[in-house]
């Protein structure tokens, strides 16, 4: 260690040092050298003024580009909170990074994964463990589409999911939707947590028990951190924006992509391969997983099976492309219930139903077979059901 006895037990052992001069200057170098036991305060000041400069500077940039008029005004609030967000985060400061460190952060997450306390550090999980066991969750970062025909149960089934996520994980979730109200969608998760017929919701006509039932489950959503945004015309800056202002956010859900605009005129082949790759650009700006809804084209009902496939994506390959996971929710009772279907067979199940993992970035991919409780709006796993008696 060098401090100023052993520097000056050093300096002794040499002919020419003079004690009393040389003693004098040491001590005088010792007042003005800062203590090491300080470096930490000093780190943090000097990180301080850095970011106070970049915040001068990022604030003249945002005048020039305001004052010079070429863009929206949207555009130019989202660089503005971007530009922002990026020095909160002090992501300004990352660069190109040596796999040697990125291998250590590998192994110190599956150490953790790997831990008795391992479930915490997964990806979110959906509720339906078969699905769960295939995508390991919903994991930061990714870009998760679920896609099937109207009517099918897309909106009920990610609301499964936001429940699960939210009450039973103790989750935040964002859930955008475009096409229900807020009220709508409350309902339809006292619904499920009552397991109280959607219908007698909208009617009214209810027992003292399911009045009981919808007093409790609505006491459990009410603590649960779910928050909804019903704006129609909501555009992926925008929920950038509410996301960033929220803060912690473990899960965003949006219903559903069809319904977005990038606030431009074009073709809306081309909008949509820009909505696509701008939800995956936040879900790793963000470190969230994102998971969006999206309706499939008519093809899949011109063939004699009506399962889906990728190719049934509707407006562009590129979201196949841009989504990490694309999950296809398919009931064959649907068909039979609208008389598109042959006469379904003596023994099939009208309420079974499955979710086709049709990509998996991270994984296989297979069919998880699902239970339909239409009348709670729920899906579960098709084990569960055998296993009631």
């Amino acid at each position: 260690p060098v401090d100023f006895v052993t520097l000056l037990n050093r300096l002794r052992r040499d002919p020419s040092f003079v004690e009393n001069d040389g003693k004098g200057y040491l001590l005088e170098l010792a007042q003005i050298v800062p203590s090491i036991s300080n470096v930490e305060t000093y780190a943090r000041i000097v990180r301080d003024k850095y970011d106070v400069r970049t915040l001068i500077l990022t604030a003249r940039r945002i005048l020039e580009d305001a004052s010079a008029g070429a863009e929206d005004a949207s555009v130019l609030l989202d660089a503005a909170e971007q530009s922002i967000f990026d020095i909160r985060r002090g992501q300004n400061m990352q660069g190109l990074q040596r796999i040697n460190q990125t291998l250590l952060e590998t192994f110190d997450r599956l150490d953790h994964i790997a831990s008795p306390e391992g479930e915490k550090y997964r990806g979110i999980p959906t509720g339906i463990r078969s699905l769960d066991d295939t995508i390991t969750g919903l994991n930061r970062s990714d870009l998760i589409l679920l896609a099937a025909r109207p009517g099918m149960g897309k909106t009920s089934f990610a609301l499964n999911i936001t429940r699960h996520a939210a009450v039973s994980c103790h989750k935040r979730v964002a859930f955008f939707s475009l096409e229900m109200t807020r009220e709508q969608l409350a309902s339809r998760l006292l619904s499920t947590e009552a397991q109280v017929s959607g219908v007698k919701l909208r009617t009214g006509k209810l027992a003292d028990d399911e009045w009981t039932r919808l007093v409790e489950a609505g006491d459990v959503l009410s603590k649960a951190e779910i928050y909804f945004d019903d704006n129609s015309a909501i555009t992926v800056p925008e929920m950038k924006a509410k996301l960033r202002r929220l803060r912690d956010v473990d899960l965003v859900v949006i219903d559903y992509l069809q319904l977005m605009s990038s606030g431009h005129i074009e073709n809306r082949v081309q909008e949509i391969s820009a909505i696509t790759r701008n939800l995956k650009i936040m879900a790793k700006e963000l470190n969230v997983p994102v998971l969006c809804l999206s309706q499939l084209s008519r093809e899949s009902e011109k063939r004699t099976t009506h399962k889906p496939m990728l190719s049934d994506l509707r407006d562009s390959g590129s979201i196949e492309q841009d989504a990490d996971i694309v999950l296809f929710l398919y009931r064959e009772g649907y068909y039979a219930n609208t008389g598109d279907h042959a006469e379904p067979e003596p023994d099939e199940d009208q309420n079974s139903g499955e979710c086709i993992v049709a990509k998996n970035r991270h994984g296989e991919t297979r069919s998880i077979p699902l239970h339909w409780q239409g009348e709670f709006m729920r899906f579960t796993a098709q084990e569960l059901v055998r296993q009631e008696p």
